[in-house]
């Protein structure tokens, strides 16, 4: 039976669809702020990232489909070395950055080879690595000691975080991240190397002379098609960027009625397709004109669907968080939560949306299973 985990603000609620529509079938962590969740494929581990705030972020996992749930080992940074603690570790905006983890950002599976391997983003900006389900993590050093890495710097938080993840099918060694505010990064070798490939990305909230560097890009979230792992897209801060070489460069497109957003999702197989969720830029990120609508292209981008049919058209006020969009594996269902607890699903790709829930929390993340 499919699942969609919902991850919120107040806890992690596992829906079913029933006879009478989609409900909710199970729920865990109550009251807990649960940032992020992965379904791994290879095993059906399901893995929880709570933020408990003051007292810390928290890593479960379940082996029997949410019905039961073991804490496991969270990522933890080394003692900061000696020669870093006397100069200092600050971002490019002049703010020290913790050797701690302050939230789990993003969750992803090994190659289908790698049974147990893990890869972790944080904020502030550290990626974690598990070859044995979670139980250990190892702080990526290559990463975390480049020297590019000062030039980070928070985009919606306050440090810098990574958000997105993305292993080659094709081969677990190629790994290719996102980072707000820190462009795209990728390595060949799994870790022991790493190069920055964001050209093409611009950054309009930088000074002229600074809008095309490729190491203070913020693209809120990277995606790639799970056939053709070199088509990959991205919802940026300053508009919408598709790659067709594996991230090596970037192109920009245009979508109506705002390129400016936080999620978007690709067809599994369908390179082409792809959704995003417009809002006002900036200072107000609300739906434009109080309309939510979901945009839609299938044909890469040359043009593009803008639908509402099932979706609230006036007065809405919904912002959908980065990894709150999510697609199945068919590519045929669709869903997204939003800030204001309301949840929406489509079983046509887009065309028709039914309304899930209207009073869940703020909702975090989606995650489709089965």
């Amino acid at each position: 039976m499919p699942h969609l985990l919902v991850s919120t603000r107040k806890g992690l609620f596992v829906l079913a669809p029933s006879d009478a529509g989609w409900r909710i079938d199970k729920s865990a962590f109550l009251g807990d702020r649960v940032s992020l969740t992965l379904a791994d494929e290879r095993d059906g581990c399901w893995y929880a990232a709570l933020d408990h705030g003051h007292f810390g972020i928290k890593l479960h996992r379940s082996r029997d489909q949410g019905v039961s749930w073991q804490e496991i080992t969270a990522p933890a940074y080394p003692e900061k070395p000696k020669s870093m603690t006397d100069e200092g570790d600050v971002d490019a905006a002049g703010r020290e950055v913790p050797w701690n983890v302050e939230l789990i950002w993003s969750l992803c599976a090994g190659g289908s080879d790698k049974p147990g391997e893990l890869w972790c983003g944080t904020i502030p900006g550290g990626l974690f690595h598990s070859t044995d389900h979670g139980d250990s993590w190892t702080l990526n050093q290559p990463l975390w000691l480049h020297p590019d890495r000062k030039e980070w710097f928070g985009g919606g938080s306050e440090l810098p975080g990574i958000h997105s993840i993305c292993v080659d099918p094709r081969d677990p060694n190629h790994v290719l991240l996102a980072v707000s505010c820190g462009g795209v990064w990728q390595t060949y070798d799994r870790g022991r190397s790493w190069v920055l490939t964001a050209d093409g990305m611009f950054a309009n909230y930088m000074p002229p002379d600074r809008r095309d560097d490729p190491r203070i890009q913020d693209p809120h979230l990277m995606v790639q098609c799970r056939t053709q792992p070199d088509v990959l897209w991205s919802q940026h801060h300053n508009g919408v960027f598709r790659s067709r070489d594996s991230g090596q460069r970037w192109e920009s497109i245009e979508v109506p009625p705002s390129s400016f957003g936080f999620a978007t999702a690709v067809h599994p197989d369908d390179p082409n397709t792809a959704w995003f969720v417009p809002a006002i830029s900036d200072e107000h990120r609300v739906p434009v004109d109080g309309a939510l609508v979901v945009a839609r292209t299938r044909d890469g981008g040359e043009q593009f669907e803008v639908l509402s049919d099932g979706l609230p058209q006036q007065h809405a006020y919904d912002l959908v968080f980065r990894h709150a969009l999510a697609v199945d594996a068919s590519g045929a269902r669709v869903a997204f939560g939003s800030t204001t607890g309301n949840l929406w699903l489509s079983e046509d790709q887009g065309d028709h949306w039914s309304a899930i829930s209207a009073h869940l929390p703020p909702i975090y993340a989606l995650t489709f299973v089965g």
